[in-house]
């Protein structure tokens, strides 16, 4: 019965520990699995367990209980001093006082339990010495639960926010797991307390029949059975509190399972995405497809080259927009992998601290384990973060990538569907259209068609009818006399034409180019013609123009005559087409080789020179029989066509047309001697009137911009800034008298650019490519530029500075020079392309470059290059227009779309066109340089250290500001619109006039 009795005592320490452990309500985080865990003993014996208190650094075992380890010799009395003595303790005493006295009264326990003989020594041993004993080591087992409770608690709040991860159901799920086993562990220990109280009964049972003394039978009766109650009640309430964390981690499961529906779906929505991206490459593919049958159909048509090109360029940028996005595709399902082995190791580590959990670690062991833990978790969190991030960066970006790539390929479809819809004749190029225009021309000045038939073919042309197209489609393997007979077939049937625009000029872009009259002349008809209108172009034939830029270049049989110095000189008259425009080029057959000097301009008989030509441009436009609604002529060279139109060709027939003039630099006037006029057959005593051409400060010359405000109807000059300073003294070079009577039809129209030729997306003289919305290509164009030029490029944030430019005093020559100086003072690099029609400054810049020959961050190119115009546009950080005068000036506005700041003088056309980024007078969306005002170096310092300031300072600044000027828009629509008003204003107030 002894030995019964200890073991039960052994049993009934080992069971109320267990039933009193804490359990937390969430454990996220598993033990390493290299942890050290020991445990004593094994089901068959009592292991050693040892406790700690919070504030103790000493470990104490409570060794197995056994019959023969204490003799049975110790006082009640004893006992109850060392009970009282525990009990009296206050909570920060070390549990290893605790334990011994624990020990202590098993040990007296174990005596009483197993004395047989002695009824005194029983008397004087009470059975709450039992039950304090259960009660030390549940307060043991309660400051041990307590500190890992803690332990647990901190972890619990680390790891909350990683609630939305896979990992957490399945950490859930095993904890539901053990939940239920722990209930079913708390049942299996609520029956043993039921067999306890039966052994208690049994022992009461037994002291009663060994005729025990009655207080020792009272204290069994009701001291014993209220201790085992309580027990028996804290066992059904911690029951009744497991349920409900069972029933609390069923419903956060559940939400978890809602999650990861959720997320599921999210799965679903990027499988979708793949199949779309899949079906819309197949649809590429089958484009493609259909694109290389189309491409055979017509592969003969010369006219469709351009288009296809263009069509290809798209398949290609759509190309590398699916390859894009599958390469961030790949990165995100690669981030996934990263991001679900992480969750493995989570799950990893919180097994780990279920492993803990069940070999219950020391305090010490704890505090170590959960420091390293939340190293762990730290740096785990900050993994999975990043992970997250670059997760949602890469989605971002194969949703961009998507979105693009839908919406190209969505306008490629719309664009397929609108020419299945359209008729055949609208996908005909420009150049077809000119080429018919040119051949119908030729027939009539050949004499194979009348006037009337030319006209009316001309209409057809002009109205893109379908017909004209079928007949010249049908007549391709016809003799040419069987393709006039199909041609004048169409013309039973008449229609009224639309604004016919004539440009006659000395320059076009990019066949024969000086300055930005010729960017103006190609952009403004380009801009027309897309309106719809017919636009034409007359150039002189220079021999140094660049023919290999004109398509279908052909001279026409028939010369056309024009009168000069008293006679009649033949023309040989070429046609062509540039950038999809028709051009006329006039040949003069002339002993003067007038456009056969290897230069455009500069020659001393260039008054001769032009003079003859503007006349005989007019003479080609009248013998074709053209009927124009505007003759549109440009700066001096073609002033001529205003005087010689209304007093000899109006006469002649040629009366359709209103005059506009342009001039683009009131500083290049052409002024000549009055005797010289003659040549070209006007009245020089006529003329050389003050109201007519005679020049307002030389009486006996005369001054060709004069005689074409005068005679035109429409004046107009290259910005409104501009067409206010020459109304004065200073700036109208002695016309802003003439220009003040004629004001009524004087205006200004701000400039333009050829968005297509300038685009630093698609142009091909850069290494790379790129827009407003990655400027990244913008660093690797400045690295090639420094590389061609040997620049050094040590320092790759060192700002590098441009000018592109006529070396002329106009364009601020002693800036430019302060400018290379000033750069390099303030740590940047200077790089400057241009050349200068004036000797003695071409000398001094010439100088200048054999000074910095060898510098590593200067250089000079003294000439005009254009692919080397486009690269430095796209290299350089800022553009320097530092000019005394400006009408206009293209080099702002393509500076600002290749994102170079330009640093800018505020006159003219800069002033509306750069607009100060510390200017608070400007809204702050129009803000888009650095000016200055004054035409000297300490203006010209001040918006340079400015703009080298913010560059340096504010990256994030700088960045934006390329982006925003960038997207500035400075396409010719909205000028070409004004011009348009223009015309047609004029147009229609001559013909209310012919009408009344």
């Amino acid at each position: 019965m002894e030995d019964v009795m200890a073991a039960e005592g052994r049993s009934l320490i080992k069971l109320i520990p267990q039933n009193k452990r804490q359990q937390p309500k969430k454990i996220n985080l598993d033990h390493p699995e290299n942890t050290n865990i020991q445990v004593n003993g094994d089901e068959g014996s009592d292991p050693g367990i040892s406790f700690k208190d919070s504030n103790s650094d000493s470990i104490e075992e409570i060794k197995p209980i056994s019959d023969d380890s204490i003799p049975i010799t110790r006082e009640a009395e004893h006992i109850n001093e060392e009970d009282a003595r525990n009990s009296s303790a206050p909570n920060g005493v070390d549990s290893v006082a605790e334990a011994k006295n624990s020990s202590k009264i098993m040990h007296s326990s174990t005596n009483i339990l197993g004395t047989s003989e002695g009824g005194e020594q029983l008397s004087g041993i009470h059975l709450e010495d039992l039950i304090g004993m259960i009660r030390n080591a549940e307060k043991n087992i309660h400051l041990l639960n307590h500190a890992r409770i803690r332990a647990l608690d901190d972890l619990e709040k680390i790891l909350h926010e990683k609630e939305v991860l896979q990992g957490e159901i399945n950490i859930l799920e095993t904890k539901l797991a053990e939940t239920d086993a722990r209930l079913r562990v708390a049942a299996q220990e609520k029956i043993h307390v039921e067999l306890l109280e039966d052994q208690l009964e049994k022992l009461r049972n037994e002291l009663s029949s060994r005729n025990s003394s009655e207080e020792l039978v009272y204290n069994v009766n009701n001291s014993l059975p209220f201790s085992q109650s309580n027990d028996v009640n804290s066992y059904s309430e911690e029951f009744d509190v497991w349920k409900t964390e069972n029933i609390s981690l069923k419903n956060e499961l559940q939400a978890l399972k809602t999650q990861l529906f959720n997320l599921k779906k999210t799965d679903e929505r990027v499988q979708i995405l793949e199949e779309e991206r899949i079906s819309l490459e197949s649809s590429l593919k089958e484009l493609e497809f259909k694109f290389s049958a189309s491409q055979e159909d017509v592969s003969n048509i010369s006219s469709l080259k351009a288009e296809c090109k263009n069509l290809y360029e798209k398949v290609e940028h759509l190309q590398q927009l699916l390859e894009n996005a599958t390469k961030q595709a790949d990165q995100a399902i690669l981030a996934l992998q990263q991001n679900q082995e992480l969750r493995k190791k989570v799950d990893q580590l919180e097994k780990s601290l279920e492993e803990a959990n069940v070999y219950k670690l020391s305090s010490e062991k704890m505090q170590q384990y959960n420091e390293l833990m939340q190293q762990k978790i730290q740096i785990l969190d900050e993994r999975l973060q990043r992970s997250d991030e670059e997760i949602e960066s890469y989605v971002q970006l194969y949703q961009n990538s998507m979105k693009e790539f839908q919406d190209t390929l969505t306008n490629l479809k719309e664009e397929s569907k609108k020419r299945l819809r359209d008729d055949t004749v609208n996908e005909m190029p420009s150049e077809f259209w000119s080429r018919l225009l040119l051949m119908i021309d030729g027939w009539f000045l050949e004499k194979k068609v009348s006037a009337e038939d030319a006209m009316l073919l001309r209409d057809m042309i002009w109205k893109r009818d379908g017909s004209i197209h079928n007949a010249y489609m049908s007549s391709k393997e016809k003799t040419e006399r069987e393709t006039i007979a199909t041609f004048l077939r169409l013309t039973s049937s008449t229609s009224s034409p639309r604004l016919h625009v004539i440009h006659i000029a000395a320059e076009m872009a990019p066949v024969a180019k000086v300055g930005g009259l010729g960017d103006v002349v190609t952009g403004l008809s380009k801009a027309l013609q897309k309106k719809g209108h017919l636009v034409e172009i007359v150039l002189p034939k220079y021999d140094c123009a660049r023919y290999q830029l004109v398509q279908d270049l052909k001279a026409l049989n028939v010369p056309v005559e024009s009168y000069f110095d008293g006679r009649l000189y033949k023309n040989k008259i070429w046609t062509g087409t540039v950038e999809g425009l028709p051009v006329y080029f006039i040949e003069p057959q002339h002993p003067g080789n007038f456009f056969w000097r290897g230069q455009f301009y500069g020659e001393n008989d260039d008054f001769k020179r032009f003079s003859f030509f503007s006349r005989a441009a007019l003479e080609l436009l009248l013998q074709v029989g053209k009927k124009p609604d505007i003759i549109h002529c440009h700066d001096w060279q073609t002033a001529f066509v205003a005087p010689l139109y209304w007093d000899l060709y109006v006469a002649k027939g040629l009366n359709s047309a209103r005059i506009c003039f342009t001039c683009h630099n009131f500083e290049y006037q052409g002024t000549a001697p009055a005797t010289e006029l003659a040549s070209c057959g006007l009245d020089v005593y006529h003329l050389n009137r003050p109201d007519r051409m005679q020049d307002n400060s030389a009486q006996d010359r005369i001054n060709p911009i004069k005689g074409a405000i005068v005679f035109s109807n429409i004046v107009t000059t290259v910005s409104p800034t501009y067409a206010q300073e020459v109304r004065s003294a200073e700036g109208g070079q002695g016309l802003h008298a003439t220009l003040h009577s004629h004001s009524k039809k004087f205006v200004g129209i701000l400039n333009g650019i050829d968005t297509e030729a300038w685009n630093p997306a698609t142009d091909n003289f850069l290494k790379v490519q790129y827009n407003a919305y990655d400027i990244e290509g913008k660093a690797e164009n400045k690295e090639d530029l420094r590389r061609c030029l040997r620049l050094s490029s040590r320092d790759v944030r060192r700002p590098l500075v441009g000018c592109i430019t006529r070396l002329v005093p106009q364009k601020g020559v002693h800036l430019i020079r302060h400018a290379i100086y000033r750069t390099l003072e303030l740590g940047g690099q200077f790089v400057l392309l241009g050349s200068s029609p004036v000797p003695h400054i071409q000398k001094e810049f010439e100088d200048i470059a054999n000074h910095f020959q060898s510098h590593e961050h200067v250089r000079l190119i003294l000439k005009y290059d254009e692919s080397l115009s486009h690269l430095i546009y796209a290299a350089t950080d800022m553009l320097t227009i530092p000019s005394i005068f400006e009408p206009c000036g293209l080099t702002q506005m393509i500076a600002m779309r290749y994102g170079s700041i330009p640093i800018a003088r505020k006159t003219g056309g800069l002033n509306d066109s750069v607009f100060d980024v510390d200017d608070d007078a400007i809204p702050i969306q129009y803000r888009n340089g650095f000016t200055f005002l004054t035409a000297d170096e300490q203006g010209f310092n001040n918006a340079l250290e400015r703009a080298f300031y913010l560059y340096k300072n504010n990256i994030d600044g700088w960045k934006q500001l390329v982006q925003k000027v960038m997207g500035v828009d400075f396409s010719w629509e909205s000028s070409a619109a004004l011009y348009e008003e223009l015309y047609a204003k004029s147009v229609a107030r001559a013909r209310a006039t012919k009408r009344a």
